[in-house]
């Protein structure tokens, strides 16, 4: 999901985004674009990052990269300088959000398998509807699978959800065996023809060993074409060892970041980046590789 901006909430990455454009138009705005302009911008930049929670060495390279790529010096007479600089930062910005590779893209009609792990109250039941719900808008045929069996409640809440989207869903009040679960829900979704079967697992409220055993378990029997993470945005920098911990345990290949309205520490959610790749930011939010796209553009128009 992706909602357009102004909604209900003034988004955090919104408030970063509009720091960083307000940081360019300063330096647009001077008279002679030498290093001192260079430095203040960058300056400026940099404190918009470090306070939305985005990790230091990551701040520190963009810097540096910004640098390498920008040296007045060396610019020829009539260069437009202050283009140059805004694209740099825009690369640099985008190169922050670049996992270096592309993202497991589910098709039509045949069979993906997608499990979906986190902390017990980052949002990971009602995100599976949501991201079902999103590939079901798109003409997919998807299914969830209740593999939750450690929070009371779990199946009822997923049960809720999927009835109220019309998506076919399965778990069990009597077993108390989540790979059974989701092995009998994945057969059952097969024999339908879904092609994007959706398995919730158990969280907890600390990352416990038996949490990733868990976990290891279900992917092993279910073998998931994809594990997504979904992680509450409000954490901040411990994002990163976060999402470290469940990518090491789970073979995560994407994040979901959950709760980012409102909220100071958004910033956190571009740490785990250097890990994962983020697929979307929920609730409410844009896309931040189109948030920075619309900061150069609209110093170019």
């Amino acid at each position: 999901r992706s909602d357009p901006p102004g909604g209900p909430a003034k988004m955090v990455l919104a408030q970063l985004g509009g720091s960083i454009s307000r940081a360019l138009a300063q330096m647009s705005n001077a008279t002679v674009i030498d290093e001192k302009v260079l430095g203040e911008c960058l300056n400026e930049i940099s404190r918009a990052l470090l306070q939305s929670d985005v990790q230091f060495k990551m701040v520190r390279d963009m810097q540096t990269n910004i640098r390498k790529i920008v040296n007045l010096e060396t610019l020829a007479a009539g260069t437009n300088k202050r283009r140059i600089i805004q694209q740099a930062v825009f690369t640099e910005l985008c190169n922050m959000l670049d996992p270096g590779k592309p993202a497991f893209t589910p098709k039509k009609g045949k069979p993906s398998v997608v499990m979906f792990v986190g902390l017990q109250g980052s949002g990971k039941t009602t995100t599976c509807t949501k991201y079902a719900y999103y590939h079901q808008r798109k003409g997919f045929k998807p299914s969830l699978v209740c593999a939750d069996t450690f929070r009371a409640g779990a199946f009822d809440q997923l049960k809720q959800n999927a009835t109220k989207a019309k998506i076919p869903f399965y778990g069990s009040y009597m077993e108390s065996d989540p790979v059974k679960i989701a092995v009998e829900g994945l057969e059952r979704f097969r024999k339908d023809n879904s092609d994007l079967i959706i398995i919730d697992t158990s969280g907890r409220h600390k990352q416990e060993a038996a949490l990733f055993e868990e976990m290891r378990q279900v992917a092993e029997a279910t073998k998931p074409d994809l594990v997504i993470f979904v992680m509450d945005g409000s954490i901040g920098q411990a994002a990163f060892d976060q999402a470290q911990a469940f990518k090491q345990s789970a073979s995560v290949g994407a994040v979901i970041i959950t709760k980012l309205d409102g909220h100071a520490k958004g910033g956190g959610a571009l740490s785990a980046l250097v890990l994962l790749f983020i697929l979307f930011f929920l609730p409410g939010a844009i896309s931040c590789i189109v948030l920075l796209m619309s900061v150069i553009v609209s110093k170019e128009s």
